[in-house]
């Protein structure tokens, strides 16, 4: 029990701090410079750092279990060392910013994406409330089973008002927060994938994760997201056997 309420402690801090980090200093007139500006000046560093380094791209290192769009986080440190960058982003988590930059396919052609942070404070807040709800109860707080593997959440037993949201960055709409058996929680972006397969030409199939759909078309990747194929035109989610 001791263990399970220093975990407790220990998510309610890092909420707190990440909070402290996102809204204070976002205000700043530096964080609402537009992020293409920034995107495409980060991008140059970006290609001509693989162009110097053999290659080699400036992310930092993380697990390999590490989700894809969460994976090759920049390390600008890097970039500023070795005179790619002056300054890093005042839009990025590192200057007190909310998003982290990111790269997609960063073998064969990296390319700069955001990850918005307000995103991760909503989704930690949530599982804040579930840690609480399973250091009494045997299993997670399920809601309805949406697929095999995947349900909503018992808002009822988390305390909370409303089924959990948060705000996407590409449509602005309240994503449902979403979890899987284990209770590790995502974002739903099944909303944005269907605009995304209406607006876009494509030729995905069945059995293919189309969530680079959204990462191709827009600055930001979907993070913290579960995989998602395509059947019958519509998204759904991608199970491990398929």
């Amino acid at each position: 029990m001791k263990h399970t309420y220093a975990g407790i402690f220990g998510l309610l801090l890092s909420v707190l701090l990440l909070s402290g980090c996102l809204y204070p200093q976002s205000e700043m007139k530096q964080n609402q410079i537009p992020y293409e500006e920034q995107l495409e000046m980060v991008q140059r560093a970006v290609d001509k750092y693989k162009e110097e380094q053999q290659g080699l791209v400036p992310i930092r290192t993380k697990p390999n279990e590490t989700p894809i769009f969460e994976k090759y986080l920049i390390d600008f440190s890097l970039l500023k060392e070795k005179g790619y960058l002056s300054e890093i982003p005042g839009n990025a988590y590192e200057t007190g910013g909310v998003y982290q930059y990111t790269l997609i396919t960063p073998e064969d052609n990296p390319r700069v994406r955001l990850i918005d942070l307000r995103m991760t404070e909503a989704i930690r807040s949530v599982n804040v409330q579930l840690e609480f709800y399973r250091s009494e109860h045997l299993y997670p707080a399920y809601g309805e089973k949406i697929s095999e593997g995947v349900y909503t959440i018992d808002y009822d037993k988390l305390g909370l008002d409303n089924p959990p949201t948060v705000v996407s960055p590409y449509s602005g709409e309240n994503l449902p927060i979403i979890m899987d058996v284990d209770g590790n929680l995502y974002a739903d972006y099944r909303i944005d994938l269907n605009h995304a397969l209406s607006e876009y030409d494509h030729e995905y199939t069945n059995g293919e994760d189309i969530r680079y759909l959204l990462a191709d078309h827009s600055p930001f990747v979907p993070a913290y997201s579960l995989p998602y194929t395509i059947a019958d035109g519509e998204p759904v989610f991608l199970m491990e056997n398929e």
